[in-house]
């Protein structure tokens, strides 16, 4: 429920600002007042609403309790973290380009704009520290650094994102055993189903070496995903086999956002964010078993 909140917010941000008014949306060169204050009150709306949703709608279902906290760092072989890392990155990442379009110093960029996934996933994580069933996690706390980390370092080393975040997901047999956690249908088990995701990190190869003729579409991809997974309990996942183990990838990528190129740079984000890299689930694992893939990627199992 509350990924999916993430994921709405996420796409009203970028569905507002890819309008196909390119004139309107073209960022200005000099502090525009009217946008910039526009922004404001928008975001703050936004993200305001968003949390009263967030605790009537979730929070309300769990008892309350004084602030806690809790470690969850084992839990879902940190998949969950992942998820946090990526949502703190893009809408960081779209906070800087909306900004920009206003035209904030890249100073004031940096310091507001992409920080907001930060600063909103923090509020999320001080209600979950007031509810009995969550408690605050330091280790969500740290992958949303993680994730806005990401993202100012490489504007401030480069002033452009060579590596950016990605995510692919698969249906998987695991949703079937437990669909009231894992999702019922295809669109609740893409944002419920940690068995079935993968979190790439996807480098441009040409942003590093801008003088060649190399392709500028060609990426390098490296994956993370986790697999046997019913639940956060050992109990519950030890009723299959094998037990839940991690998976490393290593693939090539295709950046469409330097193939064709839709007016906004926030809807470029999203064609980023969504462009899977070549599609492969098998490769070699550290149990030995191999599998030959009809494709370019590979994968390397853990299990621990």
């Amino acid at each position: 429920m509350k990924k999916s909140i993430f994921l709405l917010i996420l796409l009203n941000f970028t569905t507002i600002y890819s309008q196909k008014n390119t004139s309107f949306w073209t960022p200005s060169d000099t502090l525009h007042k009217p946008r910039r204050n526009a922004l404001i009150i928008s975001e703050t709306a936004i993200a305001s609403g968003s949390l009263l949703a967030l605790d009537k709608l979730w929070y309300s279902e769990y008892p309350r309790s004084r602030f806690q906290l809790t470690n969850d760092n084992k839990q879902w072989k940190q998949m969950d973290k992942m998820g946090h890392l990526m949502t703190s990155y893009y809408v960081g990442k779209v906070g800087i380009e909306l900004l920009n379009w206003s035209g904030v110093s890249k100073k004031n960029q940096l310091i507001y704009g992409a920080t907001a996934g930060f600063t909103f996933l923090t509020a999320v994580e001080i209600l979950d520290g007031f509810s009995e069933e969550w408690g605050f996690s330091l280790g969500d706390i740290a992958a949303n650094a993680a994730g806005t980390g990401l993202l100012v370092g490489q504007e401030l080393i480069w002033k452009e994102q060579r590596i950016i975040v990605k995510y692919s997901f698969h249906q998987t047999k695991y949703s079937k055993i437990r669909p009231e956690l894992l999702g019922e249908n295809f669109m609740e088990q893409s944002i419920k189903d940690y068995n079935g995701q993968t979190y790439w990190l996807s480098a441009n190869i040409w942003s590093f070496s801008k003088e060649s003729n190399f392709p500028k579409w060609i990426n390098i991809a490296l994956g993370y995903g986790a697999e046997g997974m019913l639940g956060v309990s050992n109990s519950l996942n030890n009723i299959i086999s094998p037990k839940p183990f991690r998976q490393f990838y290593i693939s090539l990528d295709v950046d469409l956002s330097k193939i064709f190129l839709p007016s906004a740079d926030a809807s470029k984000s999203i064609i980023k964010c969504a462009v899977c890299p070549f599609l492969s689930r098998k490769g070699f694992s550290s149990t030995k078993s191999i599998e030959h893939s009809k494709s370019l990627s590979c994968n390397i199992s853990i299990t621990k």
